[in-house]
């Protein structure tokens, strides 16, 4: 309890700092939030005799420093404002184009190339374990996978 009293006499200082380094109210005000919560949960770190003011400006300091870090790596993706909402759209408009046409060609592809397109190129599975599911020797998986492969491109080459 004496640990959360004396925490509670320093927080004007957490905050006054907090605004100072954030310069904006909300951030600041979610800056002291973290570090306060960061200091009860690792109040076994603070050295007793110590002072205490100092340990959670520490805290509140490398909070913020690693925000500023995220906001850096955020800013290096930056996209213009005006771009708005549209941003990522086209991207997913076309996957969701390209989605469909495969879908489509694999619906082309007769069944046993098309499970082996499935197992092998969709879930990742390995050859042998793909042969083994579908209890057919190796050799006949590898063949239905490089004709189904073909097949599948000449399908999507029609889509394009």
């Amino acid at each position: 309890m004496r640990f959360e009293n004396e925490l509670l006499t320093h927080l004007p200082l957490l905050r006054r700092v907090a605004h100072a380094l954030a310069r904006n109210p909300a951030d600041a005000d979610d800056l002291l939030q973290a570090a306060v919560e960061r200091a009860l949960t690792r109040r076994d770190q603070w050295q007793a005799g110590t002072r205490l003011d100092a340990w959670a400006i520490r805290i509140l300091r490398n909070l913020w420093i690693d925000t500023v870090r995220a906001q850096a790596r955020r800013r290096e993706t930056f996209v213009p404002p005006e771009a708005g909402d549209a941003v990522g759209r086209q991207g997913e408009q076309e996957m969701t184009v390209e989605m469909h046409n495969i879908g489509r060609a694999m619906g082309k592809l007769p069944p046993e190339q098309r499970e082996v397109i499935a197992l092998v190129m969709v879930e990742g599975f390995a050859y042998r374990e793909a042969a083994e599911i579908l209890d057919i020797p190796i050799g006949t998986l590898t063949s239905r996978l490089v004709r189904g492969r073909e097949a599948l491109l000449g399908h999507l080459g029609e889509a394009a």
